[in-house]
């Protein structure tokens, strides 16, 4: 982690103890990546996320392969976490810093919460989690990229959300549906075809798996569904009830006529 991989935060005049990161520096402890030269080093990269917003929420699904060079590192990597009760988020890029990232940010925002006793609306959260990306950016001259999506529930607005980022940690509003990873582009095409603003839960869903299965058949770095070994995506809904996780007996339901429909 870089040096700006927290600050406080400040929205209105939080007390200092805001920033769980702020309280770990200011007792000597200081949980940074060394920005050595990692140049030439082979680390597992996270390959494709998305999600889409659909009738009362959104859903967020990312593929379970991670690569280094042209091996594949693992294939059941957990990609899209849960970051509250009304907001998840999902990686791309290098999977170890990408993962530390996530851990942190949930930390950060339940830190806040205990301390302010409020939680951050839904666009502090995704101003907070730039922040974070923008910290990584000397790493990422050196190729130790992390790129997110992060998605949630605005109460206040009462309609699901989500939002791209760049990797100087540029942040988007996505009104519809949004892709990262290697397999990004092959993904985006396929929801740009099946997505709608009142799609339901269950056509959402299966929007998302066969999106990702359609950047498996273009992209080596992008694992697909295997039925066989019973690997599925991860994939989350956020709707106004809060979180909820697809258990892989739901997603196998799924994916199999997907599967077998496929040209």
């Amino acid at each position: 982690m870089t040096e700006a991989f927290l600050g406080p935060l400040h929205l209105g005049e939080p007390t200092a103890d805001a920033s769980f990161l702020s309280v770990l520096q200011r007792r000597g402890v200081d949980p940074r990546w060394d920005t050595a030269d990692a140049s030439g080093i082979a680390v597992p990269e996270a390959t494709t996320v998305l999600a889409l917003t659909w009738a009362d929420g959104v859903v967020i699904a990312g593929d379970r392969r991670a690569t280094a060079g042209n091996l594949i590192a693992h294939t059941r990597v957990r990609k899209v976490y849960e970051a509250d009760r009304h907001s998840a988020v999902a990686i791309s890029g290098t999977a170890g810093m990408a993962v530390e990232l996530i851990k942190l940010f949930r930390t950060e925002l339940e830190h806040y919460e205990k301390i302010e006793g409020a939680s951050l609306s839904l666009e502090g959260k995704a101003n907070f989690l730039a922040r974070m990306i923008r910290g990584n950016l000397s790493l990422a001259f050196q190729g130790l990229i992390v790129i997110p999506l992060f998605c949630g529930y605005d109460t206040k607005e009462a309609t699901g959300r989500l939002f791209s980022y760049d990797v100087i940690g540029g942040r988007y509003d996505e009104l519809d549906y949004a892709t990262t990873g290697s397999g990004g582009a092959e993904a985006r095409a396929f929801l740009k075809g099946v997505w709608r603003r009142d799609l339901s839960r269950d056509e959402a869903l299966a929007a998302s798996i066969e999106a990702l299965i359609s950047a498996a058949e273009e992209d080596s770095a992008t694992g697909g569904p295997d039925l066989k070994r019973g690997i599925y995506p991860n994939v989350l809904v956020v709707t106004a009830d809060g979180v909820e996780e697809i258990d892989d007996e739901t997603l196998a339901a799924m994916t199999a006529p997907i599967v077998a429909d496929r040209p």
